[in-house]
């Protein structure tokens, strides 16, 4: 059934070679129970592990039943280990963190057999070695005579045609020694069974057959068997394959040995994970904040249809690198900004179909038409005209109901009427000093309340503020007092600020008026003389310039002609869904149109929104940075311990291949153990950070209790993060596994 053919086998030994056996040619067949004699150094372990496939022949031919390994590969070989042969070492060679049982299962792991099967076979072949009573032992807790047993029965239990016992009683005292001699000649009458021993007298007393070698050669070979005994049925081998959950089993049980090296290990690792699992908590938990922000305090803010609206982007100058127009060095690219201005066209039949939308959706709609009014002031006695810009003069862009929702009173009261107005000032109480300055107060550091509450302002109507000459109207400098005399009065009668500065309504330390002041204003002026003028001619009447339609449009808005063409529609709504609903009507009526006739709307408060939750993922996404540092360093960490483990398990690796295992079996052992440490890592971690939201959502709470839920874990990150973590591990475990999955059998035996 076995037969070496001129076997050599020279071995590197620096710049030269050594020649450990030369020539050898031998013939085997099931029973016989054959010894290997010789003194050290002669070949003898090196013909067993030849005949075992755990090492190669340079030159000759090894023949198993009638069937050459020349061209055998390293799975053919490790097949052939799995199914045809059994090892006993001298030392035993047992996996000290996996129980008698498991031991011996585990050459039956590789052929795959099920674990029923595993588990009866097992204990049949523990049973027959008179080992059935110490199954669950690990093989620390036994005998030499005990761990020899074991081994015996894993090299049977696969049912190989041949078991290899390389000085199997080396170690053990003389009872013990017969004790186990006398099994291995039970087992050598169904099977071949090749022993190298120093032990003559154990060659004599239960050898069926001596072989002496001396230098690498075969000196003596008594009762060999003749050609006609040797089985040539042909030989396929069956490939093994070790499962993943197989390859875990092992690295758990490993592990299980190590635990305080493992939890310290996974510890440290997990520090990666609880520093972004924190950075992701308090980014959900602001990104929840913002929603309740959005849906709570920000419902109110209109959704706005202006002429003309920027792209809401961080890059409003960008240009193209790509693009034929990109300068060369000596070159400068011309920019035109306008390039990123959408020009809203809203026509009377936008109009329309605003005016048919659902008026459940939303509470009331204001209209902007662009008015500039005149305004005035009186400046240390002197009436003057104010510029509207330094005064920041402009409505509220919340009706009047829900001011109180958005703004605190520092003092005085909210507005009541149309010509009541406000001032607003930031959460310092502070306003420019342009702003100061345009109500009439020079070069001053701080102002009363008094100063402020009470002050009259006045807007100037258009037939007192225009007056006609030559061809154009001009405005009345001349007759200041007489245009604030007839223009209307407004009243500051408080003094407010911004229940939350996060919010932007429109400028702060302006004054601020009702929306229907502007409408009451253009009823006023629509009847001026320089109004009429204007609504009849096609060229300006205020300078000698033609307009085309839209700069007359333009005109007619800033003198207060203009109540039927906006310049801003301002559509508010009680709740997120219903301006949802009417952003979805908007896009409806941009079907089928092209982009320069299509709508545009900002939903202020998804636009408030949006900027505070990128401001927030662009801080979550820096601070995350900073943490993966600490998970790099931990896949690094990862690398290192498990090449410490390859270093300890080396014997292990070796008893692997000598069951048949392959190579990629013992990489898949330490990626498993890599995946172990990186997902209790990742478990340990996500625990932690999940408690720690506890604590930081205390204090948090104690400085703002808006804040009291600033840390809030969202388990997808969670999950997410566990399998990083074991990701990383992986990664960092690979290297390291590739380097087992290298490592020479035979040298993997020799190590203590």
């Amino acid at each position: 059934m076995l037969e070496l053919k001129n076997i050599v086998k020279d071995y590197k030994v620096g710049n030269g070679n050594y020649r450990a056996l030369n020539g050898i040619s031998l013939k085997f067949k099931k029973g016989e129970f054959v010894a290997i004699l010789g003194p050290s150094g002669c070949g003898k372990t090196t013909s067993l592990n030849i005949i075992g496939g755990l090492d190669r022949y340079s030159s000759g031919d090894l023949v198993i039943n009638g069937t050459s390994t020349k061209d055998f590969n390293e799975k053919d070989w490790d097949a052939y280990r799995n199914n045809s042969v059994g090892f006993v070492f001298q030392s035993y060679n047992l996996i000290s963190h996996l129980s008698v049982l498991d031991n011996v299962e585990l050459g039956m792991t590789l052929s795959g057999v099920g674990k029923t099967e595993r588990r009866e076979r097992a204990i049949e072949v523990l049973s027959r070695v008179g080992l059935h009573d110490q199954i669950e032992k690990k093989p620390t807790k036994l005998s030499g005579g005990e761990k020899q047993r074991v081994a015996i029965a894993r090299a049977l239990v696969n049912d190989p045609d041949i078991i290899l016992a390389d000085e199997p009683t080396g170690a053990l005292d003389s009872k013990t020694a017969h004790e186990i001699l006398s099994l291995i000649k039970e087992i050598s009458q169904e099977k071949l069974v090749i022993m190298v021993t120093h032990a003559p007298k154990y060659a004599k007393a239960y050898a069926s057959r001596t072989i002496q070698l001396l230098d690498g050669e075969v000196i003596e070979d008594k009762d060999a068997p003749s050609g006609e005994d040797i089985d040539s049925k042909g030989y396929v081998p069956v490939k093994t394959s070790m499962s993943f959950f197989t390859a875990l089993k092992l690295s758990f049980n490993n592990l299980k040995t190590k635990k305080f090296r493992t939890t310290i290990t996974a510890l440290a690792s997990s520090i990666g994970i609880i520093g972004v699992g924190l950075v992701l908590s308090i980014s959900n938990g602001f990104s929840d904040q913002i929603e309740k922000l959005e849906s709570d305090q920000l419902v109110g803010l209109p959704i706005m249809i202006g002429r003309e609206e920027m792209n809401i982007g961080f890059g409003q100058m960008q240009v193209n690198r790509d693009d034929e127009t990109v300068a060369n060095d000596n070159e400068i690219v011309v920019y035109d900004p306008s390039s990123n201005v959408h020009k809203n066209l809203i026509t009377e039949d936008f109009m329309t179909y605003l005016d048919n939308m659902n008026d459940k959706i939303y509470t009331t709609t204001h209209y902007t038409f662009g008015y500039s009014p005149t305004i005035l002031t009186l400046h240390n006695g002197v009436t003057e005209i104010v510029d509207n810009q330094e005064l920041g003069f402009s409505s509220f862009i919340t009706p009047e109901e829900d001011l109180v929702e958005y703004y605190d009173i520092v003092d005085g009261k909210l507005p009541t009427n149309i010509y009541e107005v406000v001032l607003t000032v930031d959460g310092s109480n502070v306003i420019n000093l342009s702003t100061a300055q345009a109500l009439g107060f020079d070069d001053v550091d701080k102002l009363t309340y008094d100063q402020i509450v009470g002050k009259k302002l006045y807007i100037g109507l258009n037939d007192d503020y225009y007056v006609e000459q030559g061809d154009y109207y001009v405005p009345n400098f001349d007759n200041l007092d007489i245009i604030k005399q007839n223009g209307v009065e407004l009243t500051i009668v408080g003094i407010v600020k911004l229940i939350d500065e996060s919010v932007n309504l429109g400028s702060v330390g302006g004054i601020k008026h009702l929306y229907a002041l502007e409408a009451d204003l253009l009823n006023r002026n629509m009847a001026s003389d320089v109004c009429s003028e204007q609504m009849i001619s096609e060229d300006s009447v205020l300078s000698p310039v033609v307009l085309n339609e839209e700069q007359k449009l333009g005109v007619l808005s800033y003198l207060g002609c203009n109540d039927t063409n906006p310049y801003l529609i301002q559509i508010y709504s009680d709740s997120v869904e219903n301006k949802e609903t009417i952003k979805e009507y908007i896009a409806d009526y941009n079907v089928g149109k092209i982009e320069e006739d299509q709508i545009i709307e900002v939903d202020l408060a998804e636009a408030i929104g949006d900027t505070l939750g990128t401001l927030i993922s662009s801080i979550s996404v820096v601070l995350s940075s900073f943490a993966s540092i600490s998970l790099v360093v931990s896949s690094v960490m990862i690398g290192i311990i498990i090449y410490i483990s390859v270093l300890e398990r080396t014997k292990e690796i070796g008893i692997i291949r000598s069951l048949g295992g392959r190579k990629k079996d013992i990489s898949r052992v330490f990626n498993a153990e890599s995946v172990i440490i990186g997902a209790f890592a990742g478990l340990l971690g996500v625990t932690i950070t999940y408690l720690l939201t506890f604590p930081i959502n205390l204090i948090a709470g104690n400085f703002d209790e808006t804040l009291s839920s600033v840390a809030k874990v969202n388990m997808l990150h969670l999950l997410g993060l566990v399998g990083l973590s074991t990701l990383l591990t992986f990664i960092g475990g690979y290297i390291p596994s590739r380097i087992a999955a290298k490592k020479n059998p035979v040298e993997a035996l020799r190590v203590e």
